[in-house]
């Protein structure tokens, strides 16, 4: 009799992948006003999350919790399926967070500015000049910061974003005070940051021409505990 044939293995469904960054039952109180609760999200690498909604309705305090400024009143934020209180120093190596305010030294000059920053993250010279190039700030590389105006400010401050790679962009209104040129650099950057499967998280009120993997619109919440 001919010998049987080994049977086939039964296939396995393959485990689904682990989003880069995961938010799940994530509350936050500010004062005795709840702001939002049971927010949940998960993103991939290269995606894009549009924060949407009414002055107050949390979307500052959303990107603070991400950042690891704040503790959440309730839930869980996970890197990787792990919690990102667990080695917070990690995750803020792991992120930039540009907020309202530029971050900017008005007594030194926009490329002294960028080489300090640049120092602070562990980057090189050539990074700094890297950066001018990105936000066109090379023709005013040697002005004192105090000199600029607000949208060479807000170039400034972006600039930050790309002296060295980072997974997590947290931004805050970004194109604040920028005109075209400079909106058209910020999304420039964006791209290329997408494509490199770094994730963005962007609170905005102007919606840019920005194409996002989804968007989350905040509501303001008057509830008080």
């Amino acid at each position: 009799m001919p010998s049987s044939l080994p049977s086939s293995p039964e296939p396995t469904a393959s485990a689904p992948p682990i989003p880069r960054l995961e938010v799940a039952g994530l509350a936050c109180q500010r004062g005795d006003r709840l702001l939002f609760e049971a927010m949940g999200f998960a993103l991939m690498p290269g995606d894009l999350l549009l924060l949407t909604g009414p002055n107050g309705s949390g979307k500052s305090s959303l990107l603070r919790l991400l950042a690891g400024l704040n503790a959440p009143a309730a839930g869980r934020i996970l890197w990787q399926g792990r919690a990102i209180a667990e080695d917070m120093p990690a995750h803020r190596r792991r992120l930039r967070f540009l907020t309202h305010l530029d971050g900017v030294k008005p007594a030194l000059t926009v490329l002294e500015n960028l080489a300090f920053w640049s120092a602070l993250m562990g980057g090189t010279a050539a990074a700094a000049r890297s950066a001018l190039t990105a936000f066109e700030l090379e023709r005013i590389a040697d002005l004192p910061a105090r000199f600029l105006s607000a949208g060479q400010r807000r170039r400034l401050a972006l600039s930050r974003l790309v002296l060295m790679p980072a997974a997590l962009w947290l931004l805050d209104e970004p194109s604040t005070s920028l005109d075209s040129e400079g909106s058209e650099r910020l999304l420039a950057a964006i791209a290329t940051h997408r494509t490199q499967d770094g994730i963005v998280i962007l609170a905005t009120h102007d919606r840019l021409a920005l194409t996002p993997t989804r968007e989350l619109r905040l509501a303001y919440n008057g509830a008080r505990r």
